[in-house]
């Protein structure tokens, strides 16, 4: 447990006061050391109006119930003026000896670091508490389940119909991958809202539900109803209206980047030159147009057009206001290629479209949450007033792939035209510290945890087991940020890549599932829900191996020690800390003698400290 005798600061309620003030609030911000490492004073820089200002750190203590360890702790607290809507700031540890050392979000520097690593305190409002305390179910409506209504209907002229237990079609250019259409609609997910309570979920996020030809909907020919093949309107209004009896949330998917070339829009903009609709797309004076990466059958937005933000994003009467009001209620929107909208060569108007976006969901809808689709870097995208949060791919789905993925794995990788990288615990936690810095702590903690989506390969084919499977679930319910699960991987549902991991649920099947994996869901979102620490609780890494990671989460409802490990190896001694319950164990771990022993292969471990 070396790493808790390191200088510690982040942005939970034992180190800042305050995680949303107001402008001009003076906030209580600390840092702990280790008592005896000499350190003598401390010093919080911060910038005002980008000039920077030291402010000196007074010694202080805090109460006994901030963390386990806090007799061996020194405190120290200064007070941050919010003079701009976002402050950075980072501590200047200077030793007794005149050393001099820097404490940022990516950790403790004898040298310094760029700023872009400053820990950040914002006066933007937070994303609605709903959404960080709560546990997402992702759906992908054609494979999810089909009601009784949805063999009435007839298959459109342009799919290729498919019977519910038929192999996907994915490999190589395929003219029917998205075509093959099984038929899942509405009606059929609320039928199932059991199995998501049993998941332990209590968020519903569905991809798009707007009509397009093809199974995913991303192509959309309207915005103003609902697929008659999902059920329409009304079996819509039926859904929303059954998560919200349940007390839940449920998110609609938009794409504000592109539409579908069957959209009425654009075939009234392609039609006719002088067409009002013409300006709000993309197109060139011969009469190209610029698409989402060279796909003619998804043309590209213009937000610069007036006509098209009034009837996009901007007021309650919009695409994005409308469906956040009765007769669907949705609770706020998950943006697809956020990271593209509004983006075209010399043209940025991405922040722009995000303050719009979110500007119109909380006038509608006060506590409307607005999350960003980003599979690399988006810390540029989210400074406080756009979107909430985004799905965390580089902060937390690469490195949790990087160090769990099976030595041979038929997943493919995504983004990358090389196979996952195999890394150290090491190499993992210094990447997982630098991207929880770039975010900032609050923009993490309102982010997705994910392990695999409708992109992507699913988590059990790139682990290859379901040990290891349930070693990366236990790392998305732990961590900051909020876990999102892809419907099936709690059952262990397997998927090479993103169209390939969009098998149907097999409900006909179940001595097929998962059944271990699923209660460990189960067991993983009720800790989550009964243990303040692991929704908001603070962070501190305790121990890192090659193949063991153990970390602390701090709150003052209550202390939790997570150990997970992918193989087995050496107990690791617990070094003080005392471990009053444990709440969770797989994999024959356990604890005696003062320290976490190893099972005889990949486990987990949450016990309350």
């Amino acid at each position: 447990m070396d790493l808790l005798r390191e200088p510690h600061h982040d942005g939970s309620p034992l180190y800042v006061d305050d995680e949303s003030p107001a402008p001009g609030d003076l906030v209580g911000i600390r840092c702990s050391t280790p008592g005896g490492d000499g350190t003598a004073e401390i010093w919080v820089r911060t910038t005002t109006d980008a000039e920077p200002v030291f402010l000196r750190a007074a010694e202080t203590t805090t109460d006994t119930e901030a963390g386990p360890d806090s007799a061996d702790r020194v405190w120290w607290q200064a007070k941050l003026p919010l003079h701009n809507p976002v402050m950075h700031y980072r501590f200047l540890l200077v030793g007794a000896d005149r050393s001099q050392r820097w404490l940022t979000g990516a950790g403790v520097f004898d040298h310094d670091v760029p700023d872009a690593f400053d820990f950040t305190l914002s006066s933007h409002q937070p994303a609605p508490g709903w959404s960080r305390d709560g546990v997402v179910y992702q759906i992908f409506p054609d494979r999810f389940a089909r009601s009784a209504a949805a063999d009435e209907r007839e298959t459109p002229t342009w799919a290729t119909p498919a019977a519910w237990d038929d192999e996907v079609v994915f490999e190589g250019s395929d003219p029917r991958t998205p075509l093959q259409f099984f038929g899942g609609d509405l009606d059929g997910i609320t039928e199932h809202l059991d199995h998501v309570a049993q998941v332990g979920a209590d968020i519903v996020y569905t991809t798009p539900v707007f009509p397009g030809e093809s199974n995913h909907r991303y192509n959309a020919s309207t915005f103003d109803r609902v697929d008659p093949l999902l059920g329409g309107d009304e079996a819509y209004a039926r859904l929303t209206a059954a998560v919200h009896e349940r007390g839940w949330r449920i998110l609609g998917d938009l794409t504000t980047n592109h539409t579908g070339d069957t959209h009425e829009w654009f075939r009234a903009a392609a039609a006719d030159e002088q067409d009002p609709h013409r300006s709000w797309y993309c197109f060139e004076a011969d009469g190209s147009y610029a698409t989402w990466m060279g796909h003619q059958t998804l043309p590209k937005l213009n937000h610069a057009a007036p006509a098209l933000r009034n009837a996009f994003t901007d007021g309650p009467d919009s695409v994005v206001g409308r469906w956040l009001r009765p007769p669907y209620g949705l609770d706020g929107w998950r943006i697809d290629v956020a990271n593209m909208t509004g983006r075209l060569r010399e043209i940025d108007l991405n922040h722009e479209v995000a303050r719009a976006v979110r500007r119109t969901a909380t006038v509608v809808r006060e506590d409307a949450l607005v999350l960003g689709e980003h599979n690399h870097d988006g810390s540029n995208d989210v400074p406080g007033d756009g979107w909430h949060g985004i799905m965390n791919y580089s902060g937390f789905s690469w490195p949790v792939w990087e160090w769990l993925r099976a030595d041979e794995t038929e997943a493919r990788s995504f983004g990358t035209p090389v196979p996952v990288a195999q890394r150290t615990g090491q190499q993992v936690v210094a990447s997982m510290r630098m991207w929880l810095a770039r975010y900032g702590w609050r923009t993490s903690g309102a982010s997705w945890n994910i392990l695999g989506s409708h992109d992507s390969a699913r988590i059990r084919t790139l682990t290859g087991s379901a040990a290891r499977h349930q070693v990366a679930a236990a790392l998305q319910f732990t961590l900051p940020g909020v876990p999102m699960v892809f419907a099936g991987d709690e059952i262990g549902l397997e998927g090479v890549l993103g169209e390939d991991s969009r098998r149907t649920m097999p409900w006909g099947r179940r001595d097929e599932w998962d059944h271990e994996t699923f209660t460990v869901y189960s067991d993983l979102a009720r800790l989550r829900r009964e243990h303040t620490a692991l929704r908001r609780g603070g962070l501190r890494w305790a121990h890192v191996a090659d193949d063991a990671l153990v970390f602390l989460r701090e709150h003052a409802d209550g202390d939790v020690l997570v150990v997970v490990r992918r193989a087995a190896g050496p107990a690791v001694m617990l070094d003080g800390l005392v471990v009053r319950e444990t709440l969770m164990s797989t994999g024959g771990a356990s604890v005696a003698d003062g320290a976490l022993v190893s099972g005889d292969g990949p486990s987990l471990q949450v016990l309350a400290v």
